[in-house]
């Protein structure tokens, strides 16, 4: 994608380049109500995009869609950009570009989100914006909950629900030498080696035991029956059954 040059019908590398000066002259003619101009300054900044939907390139998704995408957010931006902050256009434009192509990965995503959850987090995100643009900084959690009149954990939860899941293959780290990947990271308390280990001494122990008091171990720590009804099972009497289990598991522990 990074080497594209016709990316929706559109020869990337003829686009014009203007600079800052010329840019706020368009910007005022467009604000004024400038059609031509606002196209000619659209076109102009398509590099803008594409230099964005780089990023995303190990999506697996179309370029081309992501280029529309992204073209809608610069769109988004020209529309709603103030001079009077004293900020170049790109460097307002980008997260604009940024924040649709998300959303629409978002919205494709496998990984289904109620819809009225994804709604509540874009007002959320909508929220962070203004009042970003309002305080110059970004605002708590807190300050978007009580602007949207819900509780804090309400916002983390509808914008946790729309975060990009992450590949186990993802790498995180590369030194000249083997890359590490998010699974490197990753810590696994249940399944580990050790209980690994358990459990093979247990199928081995259980193994060795004689066919009747492996099957009274099975149904009663496997199937969770209890002693008078193995008893019945097996056609024997409830201290019968004790006896054994006793004894086989006095043998297991022996063994593991």
């Amino acid at each position: 994608m990074a080497a594209k040059v016709e990316i929706c019908g559109v020869n990337t590398s003829k686009l014009p380049v203007y600079k800052d000066a010329q840019m706020k002259e368009m910007i005022e003619k467009i604000k004024q109500g400038d059609k031509e101009t606002r196209d000619e300054f659209i076109r102009g900044n398509l590099r803008l995009v594409l230099s964005v939907i780089q990023r995303f390139n190990n999506r697996g998704e179309n370029p081309d869609d992501l280029f529309q995408v992204g073209c809608i957010g610069l769109i988004k931006a020209l529309d709603n950009f103030d001079t009077s902050h004293n900020v170049k256009f790109s460097t307002y434009a980008v997260p604009m570009i940024i924040g649709e192509i998300r959303r629409y990965l978002r919205d494709n995503n496998a990984i289904r989100v109620s819809r009225s959850l994804r709604d509540l987090a874009y007002k959320a995100l909508q929220t962070k914006e203004r009042l970003t643009r309002q305080s110059q900084r970004e605002p708590t959690i807190s300050e978007i909950a009580k602007e949207l009149d819900i509780s804090v954990e309400e916002v983390v939860l509808a914008l946790d629900s729309i975060q990009d899941p992450i590949s186990l293959f993802e790498p995180i780290f590369h030194d000249d030498g083997d890359a590490l990947y998010v699974m490197d990271q990753v810590k696994d308390t249940v399944n580990t080696d050790e209980k690994w280990m358990d459990n093979i001494s247990l199928t081995e122990a259980m193994n060795k035991l004689p066919d009747r008091e492996r099957n009274i171990l099975a149904m009663r720590f496997f199937e969770g029956r209890t002693q008078m009804e193995v008893a019945e099972e097996i056609g024997i009497s409830q201290a019968q059954v004790s006896r054994l289990e006793k004894n086989a598991l006095k043998y297991m522990r022996k063994y593991v």
